[in-house]
């Protein structure tokens, strides 16, 4: 049986759960966890992929849509994950949201550190003599330290850590700009302009194969134009059309934070980039995360097509959706 070294598989892009599956060598990470993990698993079966050969998770930014089903799939699998610093810390602010306290609340935990401290310093006074008998029991975090961290004794370590919903098995940090290595597949991060803490874009590049991944921006700045040149596949977003985003059912507020520059992609941008400044190279072209909303499939599909201007083919530039509600077809290289 034959198979192919590289695949990339969009099992979901919308804006209610966005996660693909990009395959190099023997090497699978998973590109965003919007959906929950059942759906997620469920959907990796139904296109053939196997959710314990998941390797790592890489977040392209905070939002809900894309990191939904993040932390139960990486408990389950036991992966680490790759964040930016700020959108890990963006993703725990939005876990653990901040908790309010009273002036009364505030003495009463100053006067219980107090004390904790004066403990602390009792316990370092104690007759050197009796050190070699408390040597084991001293290298042991005090009690209040145990205590702040909700843990009972040592042995109750692993339930508090399930507990914690920001807790993940590893956590990796990585730079936009700076590119890096997981497995057999090298990741190039670069910076999109979107209402994130610091989102990314990727281009995954294995086995000679360079596929390029931009949803969720604004508009194209010239470092993304440079970014998507010379890419086997590009998956670009083509989020909403915009009469349909006028005409539609959104606040106000939210069409002005969609068309911000910081907002999402429409159909007509979307096309004004492949027809003008994309330069025809990638085998398939997916348009994704597409506005149940404000979009139609036909009409993002008719706006591209018009925009490749007959350079679509079955060999070249063959123009593909991706789904909200089902995975597409994986593709492979």
């Amino acid at each position: 049986m034959l198979k192919f070294m590289v695949r990339f598989t969009v099992l979901a892009s919308g804006s209610k759960g966005n996660c693909t599956v990009v395959t190099g060598g023997r090497t699978r990470i998973l590109v965003d966890a919007g959906l929950s993990c059942r759906e997620l698993f469920r959907r990796m079966r139904l296109a053939g992929e196997e959710p314990e050969t998941l390797d790592a998770i890489v977040i392209t930014h905070e939002h809900s849509d894309h990191v939904g089903g993040l932390a139960v799939t990486a408990r389950k699998l036991g992966i680490p994950v790759y964040f930016t610093e700020g959108t890990h810390r963006a993703w725990m602010r939005w876990l653990t949201p901040r908790r309010q306290m009273t002036y009364a609340q505030w003495l009463e935990q100053c006067r219980k550190q107090a004390l904790e401290r004066q403990a602390e310093t009792e316990l370092a006074q104690v007759d050197e003599g009796e050190a070699d008998e408390t040597d084991s029991v001293e290298s042991l975090p005090a009690k209040s330290e145990i205590e702040s961290a909700g843990l009972a004794d040592p042995a109750s370590a692993t339930p508090s850590r399930q507990k914690d919903p920001a807790w993940l098995p590893a956590v990796e940090y990585f730079q936009a700009g700076q590119p890096f290595q997981i497995g057999d597949i090298a990741v190039s991060p670069f910076t999109i302009p979107h209402d994130a803490a610091d989102p990314v874009g990727f281009v995954f590049r294995a086995e000679g194969v360079r596929m390029a991944f931009a949803t969720d921006l604004g508009y194209i700045p010239p470092n993304v134009k440079a970014q998507l040149k010379g890419v086997d596949l590009l998956l670009l977003e083509s989020n909403h059309d915009l009469e349909m985003l006028r005409d539609g059912p959104y606040p106000w507020s939210v069409k002005q934070r969609v068309l911000s520059r910081v907002g999402h992609l429409s159909n007509e941008a979307a096309a004004e980039f492949l027809e003008k400044e994309y330069d025809g190279q990638a085998a398939y072209v997916i348009l994704g995360h597409l506005s149940e909303s404000n979009n139609l499939p036909e009409l993002a599909r008719v706006t591209a097509e018009r925009a490749l201007n007959g350079r679509a083919s079955l060999l070249a530039n063959r123009l593909l959706l991706a789904a909200q509600h089902e995975p597409l077809l994986p593709i492979y290289f």
